[in-house]
């Protein structure tokens, strides 16, 4: 039987909890870091490569994750 609401998360290698949690975990990522940029924008000294360095981390985390699927 075909489940909208797990097929993507079994691709994956995942239940459907544990995929809404690592989703979870990257939505909160994201906010804290558009948080940091905000700061950021408004004072360039602080935070000077937090951001791009996460974003980094990140991108090969999810790009080693996908691999793997």
């Amino acid at each position: 039987m075909h489940n909208p609401f797990t097929k993507h998360p079994n691709v994956a290698g995942e239940t459907y909890f544990e995929h809404m949690w690592q989703a979870f975990t990257f939505f909160c990522t994201f906010l804290y870091l558009s948080l940091v940029v905000l700061v950021h924008a408004i004072f360039p000294f602080l935070f000077e490569f937090t951001t791009s360095d996460r974003v980094k981390k990140l991108n090969n985390y999810m790009q080693n994750r996908r691999g793997k699927i």
